[in-house]
């Protein structure tokens, strides 16, 4: 047996915008996937936008008890921000009534609620203003912070404000998957600063509050692996660590943005515009923990030619393509587990040991329907597998002291992926788009109950 440390958090992890559904209803106002799926529903999957997603919104008492009924102890989704504050300045009172029931139920379960403050999903009257490229969203993104503090601070200890916000920079000025759709490096520098001084300000907010929780952020750190030990290839990892890892983990867990990246990005024109005092509060407002998300390692190679100055991360860094990956066929994303020892211990050695989780580790598997048994469960063993190897990796950093508290799956019932919709499915939980998103456990869920049942599991 495979033992974990005593409170171990065995949980999922999903996020307001891909599960709650409701998406302009019941006061809540359209974020840029709603405005988006109505400009170019072409992008989208055929019918499946935003507006319903696995209806959480109707559905969160039952799935309380069904995370129970799996022995989950801990869940981390979002908060949605143009639910609780429409317009950005009043609250909406519905809004206040389901979280604090939807966290309520959570707590009498002994579920731990993370709650995380957002996930990908810019409100559409910011977004107007220019989105996070405006200074402004930081200062909007602290008032949001603070109001969800002291409306939830009761029911909620652990917060982190952005869910991978390299995401939703990359995404959406560099690679078209999400809005505004547009490649510019120069923009894309600017709106992750602005994002990094959004999380600042709501650190503030809670050290401001009377709360008594901790604060942290959820970062996808995949670890990069270089083709060679050539200089060309170990400067490429360096440059892709900065831009992808280190941007928002020194800052958020050290205090200082890395002198390389800033040298990177001055030798490129690409410095971002600054505020007096920034440098100050980054300084003072680390975080308490971190969320660390892993699905695949990223491997990279010099590029052949880089544009100077470099227009794209391309100019800096090209992928590699492992000759001996295994892979997951369905997202394209290599299947690499030691990846996730070496990022335990990247945290222990280089960032003070500081606490952190699996805040997301999952396999994406489309048409699952094939795998359903005579009883109407599906037989994920895949999954299990999956999460086994990952698990193996993670205790043995464990065992050399990695301060991990917990691992989250993605996710608990299958969700809305964005420009994706339902085409891979993730969850511990089918649910039947053509049967009012009825749910019905996999057999991952019966893998998973006895996982936190025994605070581990047999080799």
């Amino acid at each position: 047996m495979i033992n974990f440390p005593k409170n171990f958090l065995w949980g999922a992890a999903a996020s307001a915008p891909q599960t709650e559904g409701h998406s302009l209803s019941n006061g809540k106002t359209a974020s840029t996937w709603d405005e988006w799926y109505v400009q170019n529903p072409e992008k989208f999957q055929p019918g499946q936008g935003p507006a319903t997603t696995s209806n959480v919104y109707e559905l969160y008492a039952d799935d309380v008890k069904r995370m129970q009924s799996i022995g989950m102890n801990s869940y981390r989704t979002s908060i949605s921000w143009t639910r609780l504050l429409p317009d950005g300045k009043n609250v909406n009172p519905e809004a206040v009534s389901f979280y604090r029931d939807y966290f309520t139920k959570l707590n009498e379960a002994g579920v731990t609620p993370i709650i995380n403050l957002f996930h990908f999903d810019m409100p559409w009257w910011l977004m107007e203003k220019g989105g996070w490229e405006n200074r402004e969203s930081v200062d909007a993104f602290g008032f949001y912070a603070k109001t969800a503090f002291e409306l939830f601070g009761d029911l909620v200890q652990r917060w982190t404000t952005f869910n991978e916000p390299v995401v939703h920079i990359e995404c959406g000025y560099l690679y078209g998957y999400h809005y505004p759709d547009v490649v510019d490096f120069k923009k894309a520098i600017q709106v992750g600063y602005h994002t990094l001084m959004a999380h600042v300000a709501a650190v503030e907010a809670l050290k401001a509050s009377n709360c008594e929780g901790q604060i942290g952020i959820i970062l996808n750190i995949s670890p990069t692996y270089a083709r060679s030990e050539s200089p060309e290839d170990q400067r490429a990892k360096e440059i892709a660590d900065l831009l992808n890892g280190k941007s928002f983990l020194d800052p958020c867990a050290l205090g200082t943005i890395p002198v390389g990246l800033k040298e990177v990005l001055a030798d490129n024109d690409l410095l971002p515009i600054t505020a007096e005092n920034d440098s100050v509060r980054i300084a003072n407002n680390t975080v308490d923990f971190l969320g660390l998300n892993y699905y695949q390692p990223r491997r990279v190679q010099a590029p052949e030619n880089p544009q100077t100055p470099a227009l794209t991360p391309a100019d800096f860094y090209a992928p590699y393509d492992w000759p001996e990956k295994k892979m997951n066929i369905y997202r394209g994303w290599e299947i690499y587990p030691e990846a996730i020892y070496d990022m335990a211990m990247m945290i222990k050695d280089e960032y003070g040991n500081i606490p952190w989780y699996v805040a997301e580790n999952g396999m994406g598997v489309a048409n699952e329907e094939r795998f359903l048994n005579e009883d109407g469960m599906i037989e994920d063993d895949y999954r299990i597998e999956f999460m086994q190897d990952h698990l193996q990796q993670l205790h043995n950093a464990i065992e050399k002291g990695s301060n991990c508290f917990g691992y989250h799956t993605w996710t608990f019932v299958d969700c809305w992926s964005w420009l994706n919709g339902y085409t891979n499915r993730y969850g511990f939980y089918r649910v039947d788009l053509d049967n009012n998103y009825a749910r019905s456990m996999k057999k991952s869920g019966l893998w998973f109950k006895a996982l936190s049942e025994n605070n581990g599991f047999n080799k």
